[in-house]
């Protein structure tokens, strides 16, 4: 495959499904794992692996966009939004987790389906940085979470933990699932 030596910019299409996944998380967020671990703030998120998995995907601003969306949908659908938490550190810190590990896997130019051919490395290499980035979100999102709400900055990490870690670990299986399964959906979207 080649690879790319210019610059992408974000197109129309980009913002358009930066929308749909985002959306679509959020809306999977709140209804398809409703299971409260701290009532009004976290619950656990079965479908955490799934933003890391569009940063795969579909490229690291559209994993980003997604996990900020999904963030603020998540949190207003299921009445956990808690004012200049979820907009900033929560949105953003969630954002940057499914951002960041396939803007350093794929740096350089590298595509996924180099990465891929080599599944034992991928998983390994995916699943380092993906549970790496989710525990900084942990912590940060964590450290935000007890400042806003009162909550113990411990409790929030165990219960934050629980919530994303299993989860986000599941991302390399999902995306070696996916990957081959939406080549015609890759070639719609713009990877950026």
């Amino acid at each position: 495959m080649e690879r790319q030596t210019e610059k992408s910019k974000i197109t129309f299409v980009n913002i358009i499904f930066f929308a749909i996944f985002g959306v679509l998380t959020g809306v999977l967020w709140a209804y398809a794992c409703p299971i409260p671990l701290i009532p009004g703030a976290v619950h656990f998120r079965t479908f955490a692996f799934l933003i890391t998995a569009i940063g795969f995907l579909f490229g690291p601003v559209t994993g980003f966009f997604s996990g900020y969306i999904g963030t603020l949908v998540w949190a207003l659908l299921s009445g956990n939004f808690i004012p200049l938490h979820s907009p900033l550190t929560d949105g953003i810190t969630v954002g940057l987790s499914a951002a960041l590990p396939a803007l350093i896997m794929l740096r350089g130019g590298k595509n996924l389906d180099d990465l891929v051919k080599n599944k034992g490395k991928f998983i390994a290499t995916s699943m380092f940085w993906s549970i790496l980035f989710g525990v900084a979100m942990i912590l940060t999102t964590s450290l935000s979470l007890s400042y806003f709400t009162g909550l113990g900055y411990g409790y929030c990490v165990l219960w934050i933990g629980i919530a994303d870690v299993v989860p986000i670990a599941l991302t390399p299986f999902v995306v070696l699932l996916l990957q081959p399964r939406l080549k015609k959906v890759q070639t719609l979207i713009p990877r950026i």
